[in-house]
């Protein structure tokens, strides 16, 4: 799994690409979670507009601690800026939109 890269789409102009990275500790229930979490929110607010790089720490923790990651699953929202980090199994769906940069779809 690591250095795992997801395409999504190309960039356009009426829309950043947003550029993630995500820390994961194997298939550990946590991560398992962090991911399929993530792909939903991406599938259902980017519009496919978003690269999502998937890093098990178990197979490269060298890389997790250079970028400071010392807990997984850990989000790392590279761009657009700001940076941002997230820790946890983004169930939290308002807070995971929040650090992305995303609004909440209105019902």
């Amino acid at each position: 799994m690591s250095g795992k890269k997801k395409n999504a789409g190309s960039a356009g102009p009426a829309a950043p690409l947003l550029d993630l990275r995500l820390y994961v500790a194997g298939r550990a229930p946590n991560s398992v979670s962090a991911i399929a979490n993530l792909d939903a929110i991406c599938r259902e607010y980017t519009d496919g507009q978003y690269r999502l790089e998937i890093i098990d720490v178990l197979e490269n923790p060298k890389r997790a601690l250079t970028e400071g990651v010392l807990v997984t699953p850990t989000l790392i929202k590279l761009s657009p800026g700001p940076a941002d980090k997230l820790v946890g199994n983004l169930s939290d769906k308002s807070k995971t939109l929040l650090v992305l940069g995303l609004k909440e779809k209105i019902s």
